[in-house]
């Protein structure tokens, strides 16, 4: 990605190799100009996904392991450091401590340690970062296992406090925002608090809707649109905002 970039929109993180056909997915991305971060959840799928995207302008696959995965998946972790001299990008990664994925706690901390050391070492990373129900679990790794210096943090949809977004910004973390956050009172205060020189937008689609239909990179303008609501703002100033704040993180 260069820096003369900008482009229609941001999408920072969203599953392409989740909808019907991925090939299309990246192409509908690159013609609507949407600077996309496609993740994927278990590195089997990041062969793929960095053929496709190799050569694209717009769009960047991201090399993962998903939290919600590391119960069938933790094996794999050899497989995703033997890929990680591929690419500048990691998600989806991080820890769920919801109900559904607490007996897998403990081996997603494991997995999430090797993760941020393994980018620490190689340095100048980029993650996605998972959070379910962990912020406070989230930070005190990354606090500890990857310097500010050595990576850099977005973390994914965030359900954290307010002081939790304080802190995370202190690390040097940015925040992807969806308009699915801002339809709660709780996630209007929080992203109407976040630092607006960390801000970027993502659709987090297919996992999102809008109309009845699963969301796709040009959609983030929703998540402009939202966030433009929640700070009484113009959609352009915060457009402008994430555009900028996308070429800080990249530079």
């Amino acid at each position: 990605m260069t820096n003369d970039l900008p482009v229609g929109g941001v999408d920072f993180h969203c599953h392409l190799d989740l909808y019907p056909d991925l090939e299309v997915a990246i192409a509908k991305a690159e013609a609507a100009r949407i600077y996309t971060l496609t993740v994927t959840t278990t590195p089997k799928a990041w062969p793929r996904n960095y053929e496709l995207t190799r050569g694209t302008r717009y769009v960047r696959a991201a090399l993962g392991l998903h939290p919600q995965l590391v119960a069938e998946r933790a094996g794999e972790l050899t497989l995703w450091e033997r890929h990680l001299s591929e690419t500048r990008y990691i998600g989806e990664v991080g820890l769920d401590a919801g109900p559904r994925f607490y007996k897998s706690l403990d081996s997603q901390k494991q997995v999430f340690r090797t993760v941020l050391e393994r980018c620490a070492e190689a340095g100048g990373k980029i993650l996605t970062v998972h959070s379910v129900r962990s912020v406070p679990m989230v930070l005190d790794m990354v606090e500890r296992y990857l310097p500010c210096d050595r990576g850099i943090v977005v973390m994914h949809w965030f359900t954290g406090s307010k002081a939790e977004a304080r802190r995370a910004a202190a690390l040097g973390c940015y925040f992807s925002v969806n308009a699915e956050m801002t339809r709660s009172d709780r996630g209007r205060a929080l992203v109407a608090d976040l630092p607006m020189d960390r801000l970027l937008t993502e659709t987090d689609g297919p996992f999102t809707q809008i109309d009845g239909r699963p969301t796709e990179p040009a959609d983030a303008r929703m998540a402009i649109e939202a966030v433009a609501r929640v700070r009484n703002l113009r959609t352009d100033a915060i457009a402008t905002a994430v555009r900028g704040n996308l070429q800080t993180l990249l530079r």
